[in-house]
């Protein structure tokens, strides 16, 4: 069962191209959590209502996967959220699911 992680963001437009670079699937944040065995990929999604509006989709194999990611790069994930937080206006955590067929009614 995939666990999914799911973020939305407003940027400002001017940086759109540093943004992209750094939530797409293949961008830093990416990057950083490649280092665990257990991430799957990233979705970046950009609304096309509100072109300065994105969603990222993160893809872990299990929430023990990902807590134990953040534990063990915890300095490195500080450091590129901090790194990246002149790209957004806004940033939300829109909650954490699991998805596939074991998933209760």
């Amino acid at each position: 069962m995939n666990y999914l992680i799911i973020w939305r963001y407003d940027i400002n437009p001017d940086t759109r191209e540093a943004f992209e670079q750094a939530y797409g699937p293949s961008g830093d944040w990416a990057t950083l959590f490649r280092a665990s065995p257990e991430y799957l990929g990233t979705q970046l999604l950009r609304d096309v209502a509100q072109p300065n509006r994105y969603m990222t989709i993160d893809y872990w194999r299990g929430a023990e996967a990902f807590a134990a990611f953040k534990t063990a790069w915890q300095a490195a994930y500080a450091a590129l959220d901090r790194q990246c937080t002149e790209l957004t206006i806004a940033e939300v955590h829109l909650g954490s699911f699991y998805a596939g067929s074991d998933v209760a009614d």
